[in-house]
């Protein structure tokens, strides 16, 4: 069997198709994607990030490593309480007066990508660190043509919901300034080139002197004094005592297929939940994009989103019942709820959303298979002098309410959006999906998941079918809904609203093994591909 890798970025899928090319495996062609995606999206993931990579050796280890971003050990559960004004209608982010946990140094939780990236290839890979880098170094002094969606994802204005604007983010470093606007301080737009020299000298100290020099080396130092000049609360403690996680996969079960995928604080349990409520009906009977079909997957939707409010966030300082919520009794009963006609009703702090990741999925020819999630949360903005790389702003989706699963606590992992999975059949992978995408994620991932097992699509059209997404009291909906549908929906009291992107909602990229072939699929949302390689 050949190998395949799909990602939202051609550039990243050509990196991890060479490795393949060479000889390399599954891990070393996902890590070879990640650094290039670093380069050519470095809104959406870097150095600067943290992740899952959902690992399958054939015949080896299958574990998730769990490279999450962590509170600085000087968070305090009550130090924005006083400044909380909302929350995003997705429920991706608190909102603060001042914005400090979105823009600037404050927002910033300790990174993990670069360790996460280093244990994979050491428990995992087989090639050298520095060969990995080495295509992403050269990107970085090249330049990187700013495409379509990179473009899009800059220029959106989210002023409405009360979340700071891309912008606003990228023009915040002097960094910033001068690589992602033009003279005239307009924003680069398509065709455009970006150089970061500053990236590629980071990257190239680190493909010399190890993964070390991030957390305890001179890039730490570096970092650590910029965020004390700046309020940061970063510091070398906290690089230093950074800690990553190995954890199980979680498993469920949808129409007899085994399904694993990310445990807590990953949001594969969400994913896992919307299945198995949706177990109990026959879907596959339904017309796809139906107005019975929208609100059947409506009122699931609901439903996890309020146990996931409820209860997801890091079981290592909260107690997350994940046996219960996904048990089928417990799902059952949520599914009679929905066939009574019962609506359940989402409360969040306020209606006031963000969702700025990356995913590769590839399978090698010896059936390895690695769905990795990287992302910064959303970008911070603060960019430290000289390293080029953007910090993650996941300290917004932290709760400034104490006492909740989500609450602010030192080295905390906030939940994560991420649900990198692989489905099996006979004991085999037979699906690799995972997405970008926020709080979309989940349900975005369980429709993906359906529209193969239960519609029959091939992974192409699976993942670019129409989506509708339900994780507030509203069902927001792709433009390629039709109005006929949607009439039909808010004519039984449902409130609709309507994107104007064709492709919404999370960006699915997956690979199928169909037989002795593989299928991929790339979310025409982003502009990514799959790519077949014929490996030695």
């Amino acid at each position: 069997m050949s190998g395949m890798i799909v990602a939202p970025q051609p550039e990243a899928v050509e990196a991890g198709a060479l490795v393949l090319k060479r000889g390399g495996n599954a891990v070393d062609a996902a890590l070879a994607c990640a650094f290039m995606q670093g380069v050519v999206d470095p809104q959406m993931a870097g150095v600067g990030g943290f992740g899952s990579m959902h690992v399958y050796m054939a015949g080896g280890a299958h574990e998730i490593l769990e490279f999450y971003a962590r509170a600085s050990l000087k968070a305090t559960p009550d130090m924005w309480t006083e400044k909380l004004v909302g929350q995003s209608r997705d429920g991706f982010a608190f909102l603060l007066k001042d914005h400090a946990s979105e823009i600037g140094y404050l927002a910033a939780c300790t990174p993990g990508s670069v360790k996460g990236y280093a244990t994979a290839l050491e428990c995992y890979g087989t090639f050298d660190w520095a060969d990995l880098i080495k295509p992403a170094i050269a990107m970085a002094k090249r330049g990187v043509m700013v495409r379509p969606h990179m473009h899009w994802f800059w220029t959106q204005d989210q002023s409405a919901s009360g979340q700071v604007n891309t912008i606003d983010k990228l023009r915040f470093s002097k960094t910033g300034r001068d690589i992602y606007f033009r003279a005239d301080g307009a924003p680069k737009k398509p065709g455009d080139m970006l150089v970061n020299l500053d990236m590629a000298r980071t990257l190239e100290r680190l493909a010399a002197g190890g993964p070390d020099i991030f957390y305890r080396g001179e890039i730490a130092e570096e970092i650590a004094a910029d965020m004390a000049a700046n309020g940061g609360l970063i510091g070398k403690d906290d690089l230093a005592k950074y800690e990553l996680s190995v954890a199980k996969p979680l498993w469920g079960e949808y129409r007899g297929l085994k399904i694993a995928t990310s445990p807590p604080p990953g949001s594969g349990l969400s994913m896992l939940q919307i299945l198995h409520m949706l177990d109990h009906f026959d879907v596959g009977a339904m017309e796809h994009g139906s107005a019975a079909h929208v609100m059947l997957l409506a009122e699931a939707m609901k439903r996890m989103t309020i146990d996931k409010d409820r209860h997801l966030g890091d079981p290592a300082y909260v107690d997350v019942p994940v046996a219960k919520l996904l048990s089928r009794d417990y799902c059952g009963a949520l599914a009679e709820e929905i066939k009574r006609g019962e609506r359940a009703e989402v409360t969040r702090l306020g209606d006031r959303s963000s969702r700025d990741t990356t995913h590769v999925s590839v399978i090698d020819r010896h059936g390895n298979a690695v769905a990795l999630t990287h992302t910064l949360g959303s970008p911070s903005g603060a960019i430290t002098d000289g390293l080029g790389f953007m910090y993650n702003g996941t300290m917004s989706r932290f709760d400034p309410r104490p006492g909740r699963a989500s609450s602010i606590a030192p080295g905390k992992r906030r939940s994560s959006s991420a649900a990198p999975t692989i489905v099996f059949k006979n004991d085999r992978p037979s699906i690799v999906m995972g997405a970008p995408g926020g709080s979309y994620i989940a349900p975005s991932m369980a429709q993906g998941l359906m529209n193969v097992i239960d519609f029959g699509m091939s992974m192409s059209d699976a993942v670019a079918a129409p989506r509708i997404v339900a994780v507030s009291n509203v069902i927001d909906v792709s433009n390629r809904v039709p109005h006929y549908v949607t009439d039909e929906v808010e004519a039984k009291g449902y409130k609709v609203k309507r994107t104007p992107q064709s492709y919404a909602f999370a960006a699915l990229h997956g690979v199928r093994v169909v037989g002795d072939k593989l299928e991929g699929g790339a979310d025409p949302q982003r502009d990514g591909m799959a790519l077949m390689v014929k490996t030695p």
